[in-house]
This record gives C-alpha cells, sequence and structure tokens, in this order.
C-alpha cells in the first residue's frame, strides 16, 4: 500500500461532491448568471463575515487579484519572508502585476515581527511626497502558515500586525488558505480570524476536499474591481456551477472532519519522534502539517526521503524540513502503517552505522 502524505491538495472529491457537479444548476458566471456560483459565493461571504465574495480557480489568482485590486503599479506588497506569496507563487506579484515584494521576518507562529513591521511602515509616505520610496500598497499575512510549520498565528498576532497597518491607511489581505484548519486549531470561529484582514482568500481543495477552486471575499466594492481582475488574469469561467456545486458540498460538510487530520498529524508526529528521536528534530504539530528534520550529517533530507518512498511512504521537503500533511483519504491505519515503515527505514539507518550527532544541524534543504 503507497502512502503518500506530500499534500492535502491531493485530497479526492467525495462521492457527495461528484453527485453535486453532475446534477448542478449552472449558468454563464461571466454574466453572473450562474445560480451555483452565485450560492456558492452568497455562502462563503457570510461564512467568512464579509459582504461578498467571488469563486476564484486557484489560491495563487486569488492572491494575486487581491494584489492587483488593492496596489497601483510600482507599489510594494509587504509579506513575510517565510509566505506562500513569496515562495510559491512563481513571483506573479513582481512579473505579471508591476509590484514589489518587501519581506520581513516571520515569526515562528507564523506572524510577522511587529519591530521589523515598524520599521517599514514608519517608510511609509502616505502623501507621496518623497519620490525616492516606492510606497507600500499591501500588507499580506497567512493563517495557517504553511512554511512555518502548519502553524495557526494567534488572534492578536495578526490583529497587532494588521493594526500598524490601517493606522497607515494600508490595506490588509489574509492568505488562508487553510484558514479553516488555524480557526480549529485556535478554537475560534473562521470569521473571527477573517475579520483581522479587508479580504481573505481560502481554498477548497485542500483539507476541504473539492477539486478545484478558492474564493476571494472582502466588501462588495472590493470584490466587484476583483471580479474585472479575475477576468484580466484570464480567470472568467462560463458554467463553473460544475465547479462550485462541489464547493458547496465541501464547506457544508468537510470543515468539522478536519479535526481528524489534525488528530492524525499529532499521532504522526509522535510516531516519528517514538523511532527516531535520536537523529531527528520533530516539530509537535498544531493542524494537519508536521515537520521533521534531521539532526546528523550522515543522514542527508535526499536519503531519508528516498528510503522512505523505497518504503511506499512518500513525503516532501519544505525548504530545511521534510514535510508531511494529512487529509481525506489518510487514516489511523496508513498513519500508523507509515510510523512502522519508518521504523524500518531508522533500522536500516542504524545498521548503516549511522550514529547521529544531536547538535549538527541538517546539511540540505
Amino acid at each position: 500500500m503507497l502512502i503518500d502524505l506530500r499534500s492535502d491538495t491531493l485530497t479526492l472529491p467525495t462521492d457527495d461532491m461528484r453527485r453535486a457537479m453532475m446534477v448542478a444548476d449552472v449558468g454563464d458566471d461571466v454574466y453572473g448568471e450562474d445560480p451555483t456560483v452565485n450560492l456558492l459565493e452568497r455562502e462563503a461571504a457570510a461564512r467568512m463575515g464579509f459582504e461578498s465574495a467571488l469563486l476564484m480557480p486557484t489560491g495563487s489568482m486569488a492572491n494575486l487579484c487581491a494584489c492587483i485590486t488593492y496596489c497601483r503599479r510600482g507599489s510594494r506588497v509587504i509579506c513575510g519572508d517565510q509566505s506562500h506569496l513569496f515562495h510559491y507563487e512563481a513571483g506573479a506579484v513582481s512579473a505579471l502585476a508591476g509590484l514589489i515584494y518587501h519581506p520581513i521576518t516571520n515569526t515562528p507562529d507564523g506572524g510577522l515581527a511587529l519591530s521589523a513591521l515598524e520599521e517599514v511602515l514608519v517608510s511609509h509616505d502616505e502623501s507621496g511626497s518623497n519620490c525616492h520610496i516606492p510606497p507600500v500598497g499591501l500588507l499580506a499575512l497567512e493563517s495557517s502558515h504553511n512554511r512555518c510549520g502548519g502553524v495557526a498565528p494567534t488572534l492578536e498576532s495578526l490583529g497587532a500586525a494588521a493594526a500598524f497597518a490601517r493606522r497607515r491607511g494600508i490595506p490588509v489581505h489574509l492568505d488562508g488558505a487553510r484558514i479553516f484548519n488555524a480557526a480549529l486549531a485556535l478554537g475560534l470561529p473562521v470569521h473571527r480570524l477573517a475579520a483581522t484582514a479587508d479580504s481573505v482568500q481560502f481554498c477548497l481543495s485542500k483539507g476541504l476536499a473539492a477539486p478545484v477552486g478558492s474564493v476571494l471575499a472582502g466588501s462588495a466594492p472590493f470584490i466587484r474591481e476583483a471580479r474585472r481582475v479575475r477576468k484580466l488574469l484570464g480567470g472568467g469561467m462560463r458554467q463553473a456551477g460544475i465547479i462550485a456545486a462541489a464547493g458547496l458540498v465541501a464547506l457544508r460538510t468537510m470543515v468539522d472532519r478536519l479535526a481528524e487530520d489534525h488528530a492524525l498529524a499529532a499521532r504522526l508526529a509522535a510516531g516519528i519522534e517514538s523511532v527516531a528521536r535520536e537523529a531527528l528534530d520533530v516539530r509537535p504539530p498544531q493542524t494537519n502539517i508536521v515537520l521533521f528534520r534531521s539532526r546528523s550529517p550522515g543522514l542527508t533530507h535526499p536519503a531519508l526521503v528516498t528510503a522512505l518512498r523505497e518504503q511506499g511512504v512518500i513525503m516532501g521537503t519544505l525548504g530545511p524540513w521534510i514535510r508531511a500533511v494529512t487529509r481525506l483519504g489518510i487514516g489511523r491505519a496508513e498513519i500508523d502503517g507509515a510510523i512502522e515503515r519508518f521504523a524500518r527505514v531508522m533500522a536500516q539507518q542504524r545498521g548503516k552505522g549511522q550514529r547521529p550527532d544531536a547538535g549538527t544541524m541538517p546539511q540540505n534543504a
């Protein structure tokens, strides 16, 4: 049995989603005439606590759409130096929007270092009188935070960063691709997290298991302009109700089950720790993402990932970490199987004479 823990993007649509897609009531969404899309957008906006929402093909396009809607060309987009926006969206903010990434330090909980944020914002010239400095057009936050290990920045952390920006008239966008995971981890209703920002995007196609789609939510004027930008980016869809039908099922039925993913991630982390604590540094997961790294120069990440794959367990790398992600389709049997195979790999490494030095950091990313 192959156990694929690379990402929650590997979820497959449920039978209910497939049935809903087959019978979806559809129309031309570019004309605003697809009833299923319209219903999804209304429900998503209400869930996030915003006036309006817009179905998007992807989360990356939703983030780019928000940046273009808020910012004029040549402006800076402040984001975390570990953010998805900065690392994994193909440089679109610069390449397509003519905007400037201004990354600042992410704290371990996925928030932003307020001292660094304040230093950047002090240079923001709201009047535009200083022609040497590009203006700040947007502050982009993230929750839950992917590269920081699926952690959920606290409401206070997000709110403090947003308050810094708003005092200077700078809008705030939240990349909430996994915002339902974050809300669950913090024990908060999702609209409380969304309220820290002026707009939010969330994915239907990760832990919520829809086959495709993300939603961008914000004020009615913001979404009107974002709809034009979506068209500009090639994201105007026609009978998109087929996609939206699965998204509705995801939104209505898949949020509560994320708790299973979190519990299984904790089980996986504990299992890895139990069989390899002398060789690996394992971060306790807060949501559905488990990160760990080697302490030994003799046990490189490529070698470990390859050895696991040979045992039928697929994981990926994320910066200096190896990443495993729980999701729909991965149950307790798969997690226990992965731990058993992990133990087999570690036994093989010990048999090769590996003696990890607990003070040595990994030699690869």
